[in-house]
Formats: structure tokens, sequence, C-alpha cells
């Protein structure tokens, strides 16, 4: 089932509830071994915001650690012992969220635009409890976009060493063949010599003007698709994410989300190398 930018499906009040509890202490976490971070890592963690709005939560004052405000993002946090509270309110850990978007053409992926251009955000109910994307999609990409308020699953998705396939359907301005395929896995050299290719291709269909092709990458260079048809003088017309990992976009529509099923995390974090079967049973299913 999909949600909206105008209304949900889901009943995150237990998850909003479990933000901010002025009477609960994340000492009450039981059998998690104590580790330091710094202070907007730890908010982040937690899944009450990003990282870069706990630094401004913190440097205005509004957070206290175990009843002392600190103004230093990366003041050490011992997790899950110590207290953190934002604006007088005691913060736990929420309840972990991942969903999947249809990201349209002309989003950016942030939560904010300094240029005032409307985000991926525009898509997502209100009702929501802080999420954010994990990676990112240009404006002018389409496709499967993850969004989760789990910042350690994010980062294991986002890294490359990771090697978690994405594959694009990536529409060019000219007549493509197998020899185009070929070229883009071979790979080009853009600027300072860095290599650019892809870890598969081929092409899906030709026209008379364009063609679509199939685009596999195991890596995370920026624009890594745009800029390697760029030194091959070829202009990119579409450009869709159709899957990361075993994780397909499907039917969901565009500007539409959906929370992940359980199985679905749990092949995720397989492809990873992580415990799929512990990942199943920490989703719930809308």
């Amino acid at each position: 089932m999909e949600g909206t930018a105008h209304g949900s499906i889901f009943d995150y009040a237990p998850a909003v509830r479990a933000r901010c509890e002025g009477s609960r202490n994340i000492g009450m976490q039981r059998g998690k071994q104590s580790r330091h971070v710094g202070l907007a890592r730890a908010l982040s963690k937690l899944g009450y915001c990003s990282r870069s709005k706990a630094a401004q939560l913190i440097r205005a004052g509004r957070v206290r650690l175990n009843g002392t405000t600190r103004k230093d993002p990366e003041t050490p946090v011992r997790l899950p012992q110590d207290r953190i509270e934002v604006d007088g309110k005691a913060c736990a850990a929420s309840a972990k969220i991942y969903l999947l978007l249809n990201k349209p053409r002309g989003l950016v992926t942030t939560a904010s635009d300094e240029k005032g251009r409307e985000t991926v955000y525009s898509c997502l109910s209100e009702e929501l409890p802080w999420v954010g994307p994990v990676g990112r999609l240009d404006k002018a990409s389409e496709g499967l976009l993850l969004l989760t308020n789990d910042s350690e699953w994010a980062s294991r998705i986002s890294d490359p060493h990771t090697r978690l396939d994405k594959t694009y359907h990536v529409q060019v301005n000219v007549v493509a063949d197998e020899n185009l395929a070929a070229a883009t896995v071979q790979g080009v050299r853009a600027g300072k010599g860095e290599l650019l290719r892809a870890k598969q291709a081929r092409v899906l269909r030709a026209g008379g003007r364009n063609a679509w092709l199939e685009i596999i990458l195991d890596g995370g260079k920026n624009r890594q698709i745009r800029r390697m048809f760029d030194q091959l003088g070829i202009g990119v017309l579409r450009l869709v994410r159709v899957a990361i990992g075993p994780l397909h976009l499907g039917k969901t529509g565009k500007g539409k989300f959906r929370a992940l099923t359980g199985d679905e995390k749990g092949l995720l974090d397989q492809a990873m190398g992580a415990d799929s079967g512990r990942a199943r049973s920490e989703v719930k299913e809308y």
C-alpha cells in the first residue's frame, strides 16, 4: 500500500510518542554495549532528526546532556546510558522506519533547499516522524529512493564498499547498440583521470532517434552515469533508478511511497551481509 503527500495510511502515533517522552531515560535500554559517539550523531542514531539538524539544535542551546546544556555537536555521548533532552524532553530511540519512494523528476533530495526548490519531502505525509534519504538522486533523476530514520542502516546502504548493485534505466539521445553498452562497461576517463564504468550494461530497446539502456553500478560516484555518457558525447534524456540490490521499484506510483516489508528489509540486509532474520523481525508491515 502507498501514501501520498496529502495523507497517510500509516498510524505512526506510537513512533511519535516514543521520540520524546519526558519521563523516559535512554539508559533504560538494556543489553546494548556502551559506545561513545558525538552528540549530534547520537540524536541522529536515535532517529530524532538528521545530524545537520541536530548540530543546529545543539549550537542553539536547545539540547542538554545529563542535565547540562551542551553547545558542541561533538560532545561525547555514551549510548545507551546517557540522557539526552531536546527542549526539556528526553529523547528515546524511535521505532525504525524504512520507506520506498518513487521520486518524480524535478525534486531535490534534501530536507530543505536554499534556492527554494521543491524537495522529495513534498511527497511524504506530514504525520511521519523524521526520516532521511539514503543517498541521493539528482533533481533530473527519477525512481527508487529509500528513506529511513535508521542512520546506521542508511550508512551501510550508501557505503561504496558495500558494493550493493544499483540498477538504472537510461534513455539516451542516440540510437544505441551493444557497442555502446560495452563501452560503458569498459569505462571512460573523466576529469583528473577518474575511471567511470558500469558493472553491467545492455540495450533494452532502441527507436529511430533514441534508446533505453539498463546500467548497473556497484559504486557510489557522484552523477556517475551522466558524467560517463557526457564523456562519450551522448546526452541523457531520462534516468530512472529501478532497483537497489534485490529491492525493485515495482508498481509504486510516481510521487508515492510505501513502507518496506520485513522480507524486503531482510533481503537488503542479506545482500549486505547483515542478519536478515533479525532484520525481518524489526520491521512493522503496514
